[in-house]
């Protein structure tokens, strides 16, 4: 499988098999295919999470398509060479945005959507409008919101989140440096031990929003707004703040019982909604619903 490329090291290919891991290592395992002729295939392979639904096509014009990308799915590939990713779908259904963009491993793709996230995207068909949309993230104009089912229910009905984000020291997840006071009040009970090292001077200034949909028992359905786009930042800023995504396989706390991340079986943020300007300046703005797994999750909880 190491030689094959289909094992990443803190999202690296290692240089040998033999190379030394380290405390907080993460490894990925990337299989491409199952061979059910070969008896000694490992059986843990049925198990790697793959897309739960194909993608939808929710809008398309001249210079733009919106599309819904499904759990399990990457937006595009990383230095694996990922095959059956968002981007490879887009090329093979619209050839011409091959061509577009400022990187060939991600066509037409401007913004992010984590592989274990599903929901809205837009990928641009023209290179004006690559440009254009870039503008627009850059500038922080785009409109994103998402929902997402936090651990534990929410104290505040509202509230704003801006720790910075860095990269892990002892690990190749995002991390973020919790504010222990916010004004005169504190936020939760931040675990000081927790918190991974962070690549000190590199950290980024990050804002996310959460206003309460609903709390239920030993959850809370919120609707998030972003400010800015750095790696996984709903999921390091909810862990942060002691509410982690129900789900989530990478970013949650040891003390919390899995039994219902388990039960739901992928990570419970969906992109729901995405606005942007059109070439002509028109706003564009499109909804997406919670998919049919996510809301009959919901219909489970008290």
């Amino acid at each position: 499988m190491i030689e094959a490329g289909q094992v990443l090291v803190n999202d690296k290919l290692p240089k040998k098999a033999g190379d030394n891991l380290a405390a907080g290592s993460v490894i990925d395992f990337r299989l491409q295919t199952l061979d059910s002729s070969n008896k000694h295939a490992d059986k843990s392979q049925s198990k790697v999470q793959s897309p739960k639904s194909k993608v939808q096509i929710v809008a398309v014009t001249l210079d733009y398509i919106v599309v819904e990308k499904p759990t399990g799915m990457l937006a595009h590939p990383t230095m694996a060479k990922e095959k059956n990713t968002l981007a490879d779908f887009i090329v093979k259904k619209y050839p011409a945005v091959k061509k577009v963009g400022d990187d060939p491993m991600r066509p037409g793709i401007v913004h992010r959507l984590d592989k274990e996230a599903s929901g809205l995207m837009v990928i641009a068909r023209t290179q004006k409008m690559f440009n254009h949309l870039k503008e627009q993230f850059k500038n922080r104009t785009i409109d994103k919101e998402y929902l997402a089912l936090a651990h534990e229910p929410m104290a505040r009905n509202w509230d704003e989140i801006n720790f910075p984000i860095s990269r892990s020291e002892t690990s190749n997840r995002m991390a973020a440096i919790p504010s222990l006071f916010k004004g005169r009040e504190r936020v939760g009970s931040i675990d000081l031990p927790s918190i991974p090292s962070l690549k000190r001077g590199e950290a980024k200034e990050a804002k996310t929003e959460f206003v309460v949909e609903k709390n239920f028992v030993n959850f809370s359905l919120i609707r998030v707004k972003i400010y800015t786009g750095r790696m996984h930042q709903i999921r390091v800023h909810l862990l942060a703040y002691n509410h982690p995504i129900v789900g989530d396989p990478l970013y949650f706390q040891k003390k919390t019982k899995k039994v219902w991340d388990e039960k739901l079986g992928r990570l419970f943020l969906h992109s729901t909604k995405l606005g942007f300007l059109d070439l002509q300046g028109k706003k564009q703005e499109f909804v997406s619903p919670l998919p049919k797994e996510l809301e009959d999750f919901l219909k489970l909880l008290k």
